[in-house]
């Protein structure tokens, strides 16, 4: 190595092949000293990358201190030149440090701007992810057909590819890198070549449209100079390969200060996070350069036999998706690899040939199975990690505690969690996600059960996303642990909150999370907010995540007396002004109130079930509903709700709901209103109702037949809604009922012909057999405690 000259490794970011090239360089040069390509107020963080826990994927976060949103990312791969020349100096003890912009500037610089796009740079360079703007972002756009102010932006790939007669730079990047052995000869040659086409590319596009590539160039350059004076221009360098002509270029310090002088700045956090394949790939929404992380780490790690031991890989993913794939199918599908590699002029068979080949050999021609290799072989579902002492804020380390504690081990891969909340330790794990949710850290997601709707029981679909870590960075001015960080966060949502609705959602939040402090507060706010709205449809809306807070509280041990004080209030004031609010309704206006009702019916239901003041609600919701069924004023679509609830709760006898009905369907009815009872009435599960009440059905029938053409047009986009909602079985059986005609064969007459489902009189014996199973699902019984006549009653 000389002593005039820095060493320039010119890299493509994450490209395998500039990793084994600059190790094989570096190897050969020996520098005293590794400069490379990053914030440098990252360089106390650079020894963690020797730490065994240090497993690569993993990114420099950059956050500012006063605003945790404004963040950005240099990601490292373990096939990133720059991952490799770090390890490279801490396995020989040579220093090495970042000399790219300072993140003070980058983070500050642009802070007014509205643009939140996160793009790639020109060659994919590491870059930062940005809710708030940065123009001078580690990577900058890289397609060169978008326009950027008075230039056109240079992605320097795409035109060494066109120019070289490709279509693809990724193809281009693979034969003239991957797959030539680079530096095995001269370890040098590969970044001179680079050099040379960089060089030609910049005197022909200036700065490519990347402007603020200039300021970070002339720091670069500067950090270089001092490098050298330092160890005696035994110096090293790995950087983008488009910055390289500009390092090479001799410039006066004081031009280089020039451009520095002014520069905004903000008070800056590094630490180290761990990232994703899947955030390394344009796929993942991510852009950092490269498509398929998971093929380029495979090149890096197999860079002998490469085809064949990729072929393996996938033959394993998919004999455990239960596809046949035979050793035989692996030796056809590297032969026609290569055979299309030789066929296309290729030196070795790439992505594009051996997808192709898996296709036709693997997957019998199916792209199914091949977007499963896709999505775990090619992308890939890595999660880095980082060493416990790497600098977090205190929330970051509060959460990373209880995740060890709780065996709740963040992965990339989507997994969905079961949780049992009698037990502590699944109830603890709950309490954690809820928390976080409060605080905007989407890292679980509640989903329905299968198999229980009981209160005791939750599923949520876990998924660690790398952007989580600004998330935590950002919730951590509420606090410094998960649960005085929700506490916080949760009161001064509920002073915020905008409407009654939010209010009580926030207090089914803080129940499910466990926040004791927090409740007297949302409490008190939702007393005054409740006291003070008088519109029904907003206490209406109120209502329902009350009562579902104080099912959850009642699983969890809550004490919810003060929640169903106010539920009971809200629910009263609700009896009283819902008729009066039912009553001049457009359509729109009539089905939202419709939906209210439903919402209401079941609150009252379960709120009804607690007992003590509240135990004669039901019997005065049931009053309500007789009067919205009564009066005319009300829109057809609730009366007829109404009937429905009542015929269901045992307060309308099946001839009182027959007559009501008959007097709506009359010919003195106005089709349109007919039709919007008869949607409140059968709509929602309805269908069931008219299969075994022959006479409704009939009364529907009738009334249907007997619309006039004129007005039948009018009421069948209606009509269709409703009955478009039912089962494919309810619908077909309705058919059979209406072809054979309605209440002709009811009763005795159905069972005398043998029509299933149809019987005289209830059957006690068959009715009585499924009571122990009912009991198990309802949780009133536990199966050790059934004596075996009612297994036996269960098992006939």
């Amino acid at each position: 190595m000389t002593g005039t000259e820095p060493l320039l490794l010119g890299v493509r970011h994450h490209g395998p092949g500039s990793a084994r090239a600059v190790r094989a360089a570096l190897a050969a040069a020996r520098p005293q000293v590794v400069l490379i390509e990053g914030p440098p107020e990252a360089d106390p963080l650079i020894p963690l990358a020797a730490d065994e826990d240090m497993r690569p994927p993993v990114a420099l976060l950059a956050h500012a201190v006063d605003e945790p949103g404004r963040s950005a990312f240099w990601p490292l791969a373990e096939f990133s030149p720059e991952w490799v020349a770090i390890r490279w100096a801490l396995e020989h003890g040579v220093p090495a440090r970042f000399i790219d912009l300072p993140a003070t500037h980058t983070l500050a610089w642009g802070r007014e701007e509205k643009d939140t796009s996160e793009t790639p740079d020109a060659e994919g360079e590491p870059t930062g992810e940005k809710r708030q703007p940065d123009p001078t972002a580690p990577d900058t756009p890289s397609d060169p057909d978008t326009p950027s102010g008075p230039d056109i932006r240079v992605d320097p790939l795409a035109v060494l590819a066109e120019t070289a007669g490709y279509d693809d730079p990724e193809r281009w990047w693979e034969d003239v890198v991957e797959h030539q052995g680079a530096g095995e000869r001269d370890p040098f040659a590969p970044f001179t070549a680079l050099e040379e086409a960089m060089g030609a590319l910049r005197e022909t596009y200036g700065a490519g449209g990347h402007d603020r590539d200039l300021v970070r160039e002339a720091y670069m350059r500067l950090q270089v100079r001092a490098a050298q004076r330092e160890f005696e221009d035994d110096v090293a360098v790995v950087c983008g390969a488009w910055h390289v002509p500009a390092l090479r270029q001799r410039t006066a310090v004081a031009a280089d200060r020039a451009l520095l002088k002014g520069l905004p700045k903000v008070k800056a956090e590094l630490t180290w996070v761990p990232w994703t394949h899947r955030r390394l790939s344009r796929a993942g929404g991510y852009g950092a350069g490269i498509d398929s992380p998971g093929w380029y780490g495979h090149l890096f790690a197999a860079p002998d036999r490469p085809v064949e031991r990729w072929m393996t890989k996938v033959a394993g993913l998919l004999r455990e998706e239960d596809r046949i794939v035979s050793p035989a199918h692996v030796i056809e599908a590297v032969r026609l690899a290569e055979t299309l590699a030789v066929m296309r002029g290729r030196p070795l068979a790439g992505l594009g040939e051996t997808t192709d080949a898996i296709r036709a050999v693997m997957c019998e021609g199916s792209d199914v199975p091949l977007s499963l290799v896709r999505d775990r072989l090619v992308v890939g579902d890595v999660l880095g990690e980082v060493p416990p002492g790497a600098p977090a804020v205190p929330l970051q380390r509060d959460l990373d505690r209880q995740q060890r504690r709780l065996r709740l081990k963040p992965e990339a891969l989507e997994r969905e969690l079961e949780l049992d909340l009698r037990k502590e330790t699944d109830a603890a794990r709950s309490r954690l996600l809820h928390r976080l949710r409060l605080l905007a850290v989407e890292w679980g997601e509640p989903i329905a059960s299968r198999g229980s709707t009981g209160t005791f029981r939750e599923t949520w679909r876990l998924r660690w996303e790398p952007e989580l870590a600004v998330r935590v960075a950002e919730a951590g001015v509420w606090g410094t642990t998960v649960l005085a960080a929700a506490t916080a966060k949760a009161e001064a949502d509920a002073i915020g909150a905008q409407s009654l609705a939010d209010v009580t959602a926030l207090a089914e939040h803080c129940l499910l999370a466990e926040l004791p402090d927090t409740l007297p507060v949302v409490m008190r706010i939702l007393a005054d907010r409740a006291a003070l709205d008088t519109d029904v449809g907003h206490l209406a809306q109120a209502l329902p995540a009350l009562v579902r807070s104080l099912r959850y509280g009642d699983v969890r041990g809550t004490d919810t007396g003060a929640l169903t004080e106010v539920a009971a209030g809200l629910a009263e004031r609700i009896f009283v002004g819902l008729p009066p609010a039912c009553t001049a309704l457009d359509a729109d206006a009539a089905e939202e109130m419709r939906r209210h009702v439903d919402a209401v019916h079941g609150a009252v239901g379960l709120l009804g079930d607690a007992g003590g003041e509240t135990s004669d609600l039901s019997g005065r919701w049931r009053a309500v509903l007789r009067t919205l069924s009564a009066r005319d004023t009300v829109p057809g679509v609730i009366r007829g709700r109404a009937v429905r609830l009542l015929l269901d709760g045992g307060e309308l006898g099946p001839d009182e709901a027959a007559r009501l009905m008959g007097l709506v369907l009359s010919p003195g009815t106005p089709p349109a209103d007919a039709a919007a009872w008869i949607e409140g009435f059968v709509g929602g599960g309805g269908g069931l109702l008219l299969v075994h009440d022959e006479r409704l059905l009939g009364l529907v029938d009738a009334w249907l037949t007997g619309v006039p053409a004129e007005a039948f047009t009018d009421v069948l986009p209606l009509l269709r809604r409703t009955f478009s909602a039912y089962e494919p079985g309810v619908r077909r059986t309705l058919g059979e009922l209406v072809r054979r005609g309605p209440g002709k064969q009811t009763g005795a007459v159905a069972t005398a012909v043998g029509i299933s489902g149809f019987g005289a009189e209830l059957d006690a014996g068959r009715a009585d057999a499924v009571v122990p199973v009912l009991r198990l699902m309802l949780g009133l019984d536990d199966l050790a405690g059934n004596s075996d006549n009612e297994l036996v009653g269960v098992a006939g």
